[in-house]
C-alpha cells in the first residue's frame, strides 16, 4: 500500500497531468497527450512539466513552475504543479492558495471548454482535498476530503460524458484509481492498470503508473516489465530507477532472498541517489532506507539504517543532500 506522504504524490502527480492542457493561452507548444487534434499550452509550463515528470528534477523545476506562474498566469498546470512542490515544502498555505487557482480556472474554462474545464475543476477540488488533510490531519481532514472526492467524480463522470476515450481524461481516472484501490479495503487496481493500459498518455506516465499498479497486486514480472518501458522513455528520472528498485528488492524477498535480484535492486537504488540534490530531502532520506535494508541482505551485515535515514530526513533545507552517508 502506499504511504500517506506517496498518497498525496501520487494527488500531486495526477492533479498536475490533467491541468497540462489548456486552450486559453495562446502560446504554440506540444501536446504530450494527443499525436492528433494536438492542443497548446505556454512553454514555459511544459518545460516545467517535463523537468519534473521526465527528469525527476524538482529543484530545477520549482524555478521553472515560478517562471511560467509569472508568463502564463492563466495555465492551470502551473498552479496545479506550485500546489505539489508546496506541499513539499510544507508550505500549506500556499497550497491552498494554488489548489483554488487550480479550481477557479476550470470553472471559467467550462464555459468555453467542457472537457477541459470539467478536468481542471475536478483537480483543484482534488488538491483541496488533499490540502485539507495535508493541513489539518486525517482525523480532521478526512470529512472534507471525502467531500471533496465525491466532487472530483462529478466533474470527471460529466468529462467522460463528453470525450470517453481522451487520453488526458483517462491518465488522470487511471491515477485517482489507482491511488484509491492502494488505500481503500476491498479494492484492488485492475481498473486502474486497464485504464492506463489501454487509453491513457503521455505513455511513460501510464507505464509508471501500471507498473505501481501490478507492483502492488504483487506481480513483479509484470510491473518490472512496464517500470522498464518507463525508464525507456524516461532514462534520466531517478524516481523510475527507485520505483523499478522496489520492485526488484520484493521480488527478491518472495525468493528467499535471491543474490541475483537484490545486487540489481542495489544498482538501481545506486542510480536512484546518483543526483540526492534534485529530489525532494524526504523522499532521498526514504530511498536512502531502502537502499541500507537491501545492503544489509545482501552483504548480511546490520546496519543500523534508521537513524542514517532519520539524519536525512530532519537535516535543514527542502532538497536532498549532496553528499550521503555512507554504507
Amino acid at each position: 500500500m502506499l504511504s500517506y506522504k506517496q498518497t498525496v504524490r501520487a494527488i500531486a502527480l495526477g492533479a498536475s497531468a490533467i491541468a497540462l492542457i489548456t486552450c486559453i493561452n495562446s502560446a504554440v507548444a506540444g501536446d504530450p497527450f494527443r499525436s492528433s487534434n494536438q492542443q497548446a499550452i505556454g512553454p514555459n509550463t511544459e518545460t516545467a512539466f517535463k523537468t519534473m515528470f521526465q527528469q525527476g528534477n524538482y529543484k530545477q523545476a520549482k524555478a521553472q513552475v515560478q517562471q511560467a506562474l509569472s508568463a502564463e498566469p492563466n495555465e492551470p498546470l502551473a498552479y496545479a504543479m506550485a500546489a505539489s512542490l508546496s506541499y513539499i515544502e510544507q508550505d500549506f498555505n500556499s497550497m491552498n492558495t494554488y489548489a483554488q487557482k487550480t479550481r477557479e480556472i476550470g470553472e471559467k474554462l467550462t464555459k468555453t471548454n467542457p472537457l477541459r474545464g470539467n478536468i481542471y475543476t475536478a483537480a483543484g477540488h482534488f488538491l483541496e482535498g488533499a490540502n485539507a488533510i495535508a493541513k489539518e490531519g486525517t482525523a480532521k481532514g478526512a470529512p472534507q476530503a471525502l467531500n471533496k472526492l465525491r466532487v472530483v467524480f462529478q466533474y470527471l463522470d460529466a468529462a467522460e460524458k463528453i470525450a470517453p476515450n481522451d487520453p488526458e481524461l483517462n491518465l488522470i481516472k487511471g491515477y485517482m484509481d489507482l491511488m484509491l484501490a492502494s488505500n481503500l479495503p476491498f479494492s484492488n487496481p485492475t481498473d486502474a492498470i486497464k485504464r492506463l493500459e489501454e487509453k491513457a498518455s503521455p505513455r511513460y506516465l501510464a507505464y509508471r503508473g501500471i507498473a505501481v499498479g501490478y507492483r502492488d497486486l504483487k506481480k513483479y514480472d509484470r510491473a518490472l516489465e512496464f517500470a522498464n518501458k518507463s525508464l525507456a522513455e524516461t532514462p534520466t528520472n531517478p524516481e523510475i530507477f527507485y520505483l523499478k528498485a522496489q520492485v526488484l528488492f520484493a521480488q527478491a524477498k518472495t525468493q528467499s532472498n535471491n543474490k541475483t535480484l537484490l545486487e540489481e535492486a542495489r544498482k538501481n537504488f545506486d542510480v536512484a541517489l546518483a543526483k540526492p540534490d534534485q529530489l525532494p530531502r524526504s523522499l532521498v532520506a526514504e530511498i536512502f532506507f531502502q537502499q541500507c535494508k537491501t545492503r544489509n541482505r545482501l552483504d548480511s551485515k546490520s546496519r543500523d539504517c534508521d537513524p542514517m535515514r532519520d539524519k536525512i530526513r530532519d537535516a535543514d533545507g527542502i532538497w536532498g543532500p549532496t553528499a550521503l552517508p555512507q554504507l
